[in-house]
């Protein structure tokens, strides 16, 4: 498919550290519609895809080429506690559009998660059978067998520990530790028993844009090259921000975490991009270039603070999981 200024895509869920991403390497090749239940900037419009005949309205008035697929819910135990919820919004949002793309016989997009594995084994290719254990792996599961039954036309992508979206969208793991260190935090718990593949944002939208671009409709796994725990992304981040000297970061297993993140985890969601590399469209670069280039973001945001926000709790331990 050659894409132009006159290719409409329309991108539900865009709002997010991904969205953010896949907005800015589309917007600039061809015409997107980029919609949110929470519209945080000007390019964003409102729309929820937990609403069919809302969602219909805002797909058809746009008249898209090709639908893509980014909202969801990702905190696990949010889903825990709002099964109802991740239902509507993961599964029955991904129906939907899928709906409208089967009915418009157009190209569906749809991302998908490493976490619908249930880690009995260390790696698992494109081929590999899904055991989801979380009501959230459960939920976008079903956004896949959805997508896959209706769509003819269809991507379902799969992206694994995602990372992008700088201090002010990063909701996930390397975020969530640097706001503990701008808090003053000197020692962080990491768990090192959780295996998986880092997905930085600005590489899997560049794959994104090259995967539906060729037109070889499938399923694939997306992530970064190379895979790590939990405890080497957070060693490698405050050694990319200098502070190895500053901040000692220990090793827990996940119990240690049992109470706060009480979702049920695999033990390894590590991906294999068989396929995309197989059919020579892997464009995902090795994990730690990846934070590299992410980690310029906080090394700025950080010395443009004149020192750490000092808190009570600049003693204590701080909890990172996930």
């Amino acid at each position: 498919m050659e894409f132009s200024k006159d290719t409409k895509i329309y991108i539900a869920g865009c709002g997010g550290m991904l969205g953010e991403a896949v907005y800015n390497k589309f917007n600039t090749i061809v015409n997107v519609c980029a919609t949110d239940i929470d519209v945080s900037a000007n390019w964003l419009s409102y729309a929820d895809v937990r609403e069919y005949k809302a969602i219909k309205k805002s797909v058809l008035d746009f008249g898209p080429d090709i639908i893509v697929n980014l909202a969801a819910l990702t905190d696990m135990e949010y889903c825990e506690n709002n099964q109802e919820n991740a239902w509507l919004t993961n599964a029955l949002g991904a129906e939907n559009l899928a709906l409208l793309a089967a009915n418009l016989d157009i190209p569906y997009v749809y991302i998908s998660t490493a976490g619908i594995f249930g880690g009995e084994k260390e790696f698992f290719n494109d081929f590999d059978t899904p055991n989801p254990l979380s009501y959230y792996a459960k939920s976008k599961y079903h956004g896949e067998l959805v997508t896959k039954q209706f769509v003819k036309k269809h991507f379902v992508v799969r992206a694994g520990w995602m990372m992008g979206g700088g201090p002010s969208k990063d909701k996930k793991f390397v975020n969530k530790i640097y706001r503990q260190i701008i808090s003053g935090a000197k020692q962080l718990n990491v768990v090192d028993d959780k295996l998986g593949t880092p997905t930085y944002t600005v590489d899997f939208a560049k794959g994104l844009y090259r995967l539906v671009e060729s037109e070889l409709y499938g399923t694939y796994n997306q992530v970064c090259e190379g895979s790590c725990s939990r405890y080497d992304v957070a060693l490698e981040f405050i050694k990319l921000l200098g502070l190895e000297k500053d901040v000692f970061v220990k090793k827990v297993p996940s119990d240690f975490f049992a109470e706060e993140y009480f979702a049920p985890r695999p033990p390894s969601e590590k991906l294999v991009c068989m396929k995309l590399k197989a059919r020579d469209i892997y464009v995902m670069r090795d994990w730690k270039t990846c934070l590299g280039d992410y980690s310029a973001v906080f090394i700025k945001d950080l010395t443009s603070r004149k020192r750490p926000v000092r808190r009570e709790y600049i003693t204590q331990v701080v909890n990172m999981f996930d």
